[in-house]
């Protein structure tokens, strides 16, 4: 579902084969802010 909302949203980080790094670091922000979140309150 991450795959889909960020190819349409930014679809020049999935061109020339960057998908799955795109898609990493989608995921990664995504964990970070709501881990942030979290422990800030």
């Amino acid at each position: 579902m991450l795959f889909v909302i960020s190819h349409e949203i930014i679809p020049e980080s999935h061109r020339q084969g960057h998908e799955a790094h795109a898609t990493s670091g989608l995921v990664l922000g995504f964990i970070v802010m709501m881990v942030l979140d979290t422990a800030l309150g």
